[in-house]
């Protein structure tokens, strides 16, 4: 599962996010969304974990928790929504938008 994370410290690694996740279960993979022109952090990431019910446990516990003086807003990541991406039709076909 994957899980989102907000309100993150601008300096936390992602070696830090993931201490935070370990005690509920195996952690996959850790990415914090950085900035792309300075590279600073976004102050959001994500966290993979393979087990659902370690997935949720870590969700339920962390949801609000203060780290750094901040409350972190923890939950299951969401699909986003169409970014303007090329438009595909149940036919297949790409066709222009205006």
């Amino acid at each position: 599962m994957t899980i989102f994370v907000a309100n993150l410290f601008w300096e936390i690694t992602p070696g830090e996010l993931e201490q935070l996740f370990a005690p509920y279960g195996t952690v996959d993979r850790v990415q914090i969304i950085t900035d792309r022109p300075t590279g600073r952090s976004r102050g959001f990431g994500f966290v993979d974990m393979p087990n659902a019910t370690q997935a949720q446990a870590a969700i339920t516990a962390l949801n609000g928790t203060l780290l750094y003086r901040r409350p972190l807003t923890v939950s299951e990541s969401r699909p986003r929504a169409d970014q303007g991406g090329p438009q595909h039709h149940g036919d297949g076909q790409r066709r222009p938008r205006w």
